[in-house]
Formats: C-alpha cells, structure tokens, sequence
C-alpha cells in the first residue's frame, strides 16, 4: 500500500494514538493509559499506522512464547476496505522472522476481522468469554 507509513508507539502521543485506534475498534477490551504502558513493558511492540498525516490503524506484536508470536493489526472504521489492514500486516509480517506460528484474537461479533484473518490463512483454535464477561473472543493460528 502506497503511503503507508508505520511508526513505534512506545510512549507519549504516540502511545496515546495507539490507544485511541485500540479502544475505538475493541471498546469492550478499551484500556486505560496504564494498561498501554504495561504492554511497552511486558515488551509488545506496538505501532501506528498514518497515510500521509492520517492515523489509520496500528498493531501489536507480542513478544514470542516458545516461537509462537501473536500479532492483532486494528483499522479505524472508516479506513476499512482500502487495503490498509493487508499492507498493516504485511509491516507486522516483516517483524516476525523465524516465528514457527503466528496467533491473533479478534472479537466474534467483528465478521470483517474474522475474515480477514482467514483469508491470511489462519483458522480458528477457540472461542471462549472472559471471566465476568459477556463478549465472545475468537483465537486463531497460523502455522508458518
């Protein structure tokens, strides 16, 4: 994708921007500002994604467990449908290099992501509700 740009989240503003586009697409999991610096702690790479000035998406990439590395790539709403998630993924992609397996987690009622990781090629490992919780979440992998 064209104009694309992806820069580091790791504090400040720009740890702030990757919040806004994480609550925005996963309001039922929004965190707070402290919940966003304990994952730059816990070691996540989390990035923004802007097209031109434009913030457009960001990721996380979770730090690899036994080779298995979980990546979540998030489009604003009205970003979709552009080829910003696929161009999104293929920069993530690049940050996993010698990964035996990729995993990500979406919200079930989020068809389009689902989709979407299923035409990368992952398949679906469990749906389950968090503790105390009403929303159904969908793990699925990628074996590379």
């Amino acid at each position: 994708m064209s104009g694309l740009r992806v820069v580091p989240a790791s504090e400040g503003e720009a740890l702030e921007r990757w919040r806004y586009v994480h609550n925005v697409v996963v309001p039922v999991a929004a965190m707070s500002a402290a919940q966003a610096g304990e994952r730059v702690a816990r070691g996540y790479r989390l990035e923004n994604a802007y097209v031109g000035d434009e913030l457009v998406g960001c990721s996380t990439v979770r730090p690899a467990v036994d080779g298995v590395v979980t990546v979540i790539v998030r489009v604003l709403p009205q970003w979709r449908g552009r080829g910003f998630g696929a161009a999104l993924y293929e920069q993530v992609l690049a940050r996993v290099q010698g990964a035996r397996a990729l995993e990500t987690c979406v919200l079930a009622v989020n068809e389009g992501g689902l989709r979407f990781a299923e035409r990368y090629g992952f398949t679906e490992v469990e749906r389950y509700v968090l503790d105390g919780e009403t929303d159904e979440w969908v793990d699925l992998r990628l074996e590379l």
